[in-house]
């Protein structure tokens, strides 16, 4: 009860928000219901003069409910199918990750970008967008504004891709005749699933490929998804030990920050994977990861309300070149990696 007491306020007015925002992603998916609901919650923030009754409740939005998505999310990945039909894409998809975390850190070093922030951006840049910045974040302690400014990088270049490399794929000569070269090169180029999904569409419509494409592009964004894995305890492995080297009063063991929720989001993976094989249908689990994908809107929500926004636009800019190097070298080594393996 007294939870319900603390909270109710602030997690009422995320979901004032985060509800239109869903409805108003699903009308644009190209932009999305998690970056409608950061630009409303930062709106609305402005407008806000009294924020302490819903600073508990939104708090609790904002990191709670965030990990309960990425939980969630681990029912829509089925092990079996990444691992037949992912492994073509893996070499491809190792590679990008690495270029991005290694060029997130040589600028993070050479520019001064704080270090949580250009972890965010890395991480979010290589994996899946929000999904991997919302595993990440609460693994390195990064805060709500550190968050929305990842989340607002990575938008600016998901829409960019979404647009554009359908028409950059039949101007570097990808096969129209199927939609596996041009399926591979969305799945490993472009990192949130709804610009993936909008990119390997058009793909289909524009070549009369059925979902040929689409259902490649998100086996291999799924296959990357599991990246979230091994990326996150690597990060909680080097914060603990950080921590444990800095002269800080404040010591934080690995148990202490150990990402359980990782643990919860590859359990998840198991049981759809052997609920399917058993003879259970995929689309049971359908509700569970649309529920996944509401949480971020809710949690995006918080973040929003939590993130002032001129602050925001004053400090993006180092952020923003980051994004814009992180994606050019991704797309780059996947397209060099294609060509080598002989699949463009």
């Amino acid at each position: 009860m007294n939870f319900i007491t603390k909270n109710w306020k602030g997690i009422f007015i995320c979901l004032c928000i985060a509800v239109p925002s869903w409805f108003l992603g699903n009308m644009f998916p190209i932009i999305g219901g998690a970056v409608i609901a950061i630009i409303a919650g930062m709106v609305i923030a402005m407008f806000l003069k009294n924020k302490a009754p819903f600073e508990a409740g939104i708090k609790f939005t904002s990191k709670k409910i965030l990990q309960w998505a990425v939980v969630l999310l681990g029912f829509g990945l089925n092990l079996h199918v990444i691992v037949d039909t992912g492994k073509q894409s893996l070499p491809i998809i190792v590679s990008t990750i690495t270029i991005s975390l290694v060029i997130a850190f040589v600028l993070c070093k050479a520019m001064h970008i704080p270090g949580k922030i250009s972890t965010l951006v890395g991480v979010g840049s290589s994996i899946c967008g929000g999904s991997a910045i919302a595993a990440t974040a609460p693994v390195i302690d990064a805060d709500d504004e550190e968050v929305a400014q990842a989340i607002s990088v990575i938008f600016f270049f998901n829409v960019l891709a979404a647009i554009f490399f359908p028409t950059f794929g039949k101007l570097l000569g990808f096969s129209t005749a199927t939609g596996e070269a041009f399926g591979i090169f969305a799945g490993t180029a472009v990192n949130d699933t709804s610009s993936v999904t909008a990119a390997a569409s058009t793909w289909d419509t524009m070549w009369g490929l059925g979902s040929a494409t689409l259902d490649t592009a998100v086996t291999v964004k799924l296959t990357r998804t599991l990246a979230i894995i091994p990326i996150t305890l690597v990060l909680a492995f080097l914060r603990s030990r950080s921590e444990k080297n800095s002269e800080s009063q404040k010591q934080v063991s690995l148990k202490q920050i150990f990402p359980m929720f990782i643990l919860y989001f590859v359990a998840a993976s198991v049981i759809t994977t052997i609920a399917v094989s058993v003879g259970v249908k995929s689309e049971i689990f359908s509700p569970i990861k649309t529920l996944s994908k509401f949480f971020i809107v809710l949690a995006m929500s918080a973040i929003g309300l939590n993130t002032d926004i001129v602050k925001l636009v004053k400090t993006g800019g180092k952020p923003i070149f980051m994004g814009f190097c992180c994606w050019t070298g991704i797309t780059g080594v996947s397209l060099l990696m294609q060509h080598l393996l002989q699949l463009w």
